[in-house]
């Protein structure tokens, strides 16, 4: 079994959708560690405020099985195939550490976002505060704690999901 780290995020009827993806990640690969709900503004594009979320869980599945499976889960509540990078999103997935793996392609790990966006590293840091960083060997606490946390507004939001 493998650690894995997600984000999650949605600017299209927000709530529901992170629901339904928590949902379908539950079913799949049953416990999952949630972080706290947060409200960002969207980056790279004017839209709708993002909420985002952390989560993780264990797999036995490769990357490329793990990619395609969250993928499949993005489709089923509407991403479209060809979405530009910088656009609203109904629902999406995509993976932040996947144990401590270092690779560009296929998919990049650890993904670079987690550095600078505050809506991924401040809920990995809540989750996983003592995780170091597989390429910045600093802990996701620390690296938080050293954030310019007013390059970014965001803000708790209350949420219950009773997965």
């Amino acid at each position: 079994m493998v650690q894995v780290y997600l984000s999650l995020g949605s600017n299209i009827d927000r709530e529901n959708n992170l629901k339904s993806g928590l949902t379908e990640l539950t079913a799949i690969y049953h416990e999952l560690t949630l972080s706290s709900l947060f409200e960002s503004e969207a980056v790279g594009f004017d839209g709708s405020p993002f909420y985002n979320m952390v989560v993780g869980l264990q797999t036995n599945q490769t990357i490329e099985e793990l990619s395609k499976t969250l993928r499949e889960i993005e489709y089923k509540f509407g991403r479209e195939a060809n979405a530009k990078k910088f656009s609203p999103r109904t629902l999406d997935i995509d993976i932040l550490l996947y144990g401590d793996l270092v690779q560009s392609e296929p998919v990049q790990l650890p993904r670079d976002e987690i550095s600078f966006n505050a809506f991924v590293l401040w809920p990995l840091a809540e989750i996983a505060p003592q995780l170091l960083h597989p390429v910045l060997k600093q802990s996701y606490h620390s690296l938080w704690q050293n954030f310019d946390k007013n390059t970014q507004k965001l803000a708790i939001i209350p949420f219950n999901w009773q997965g």
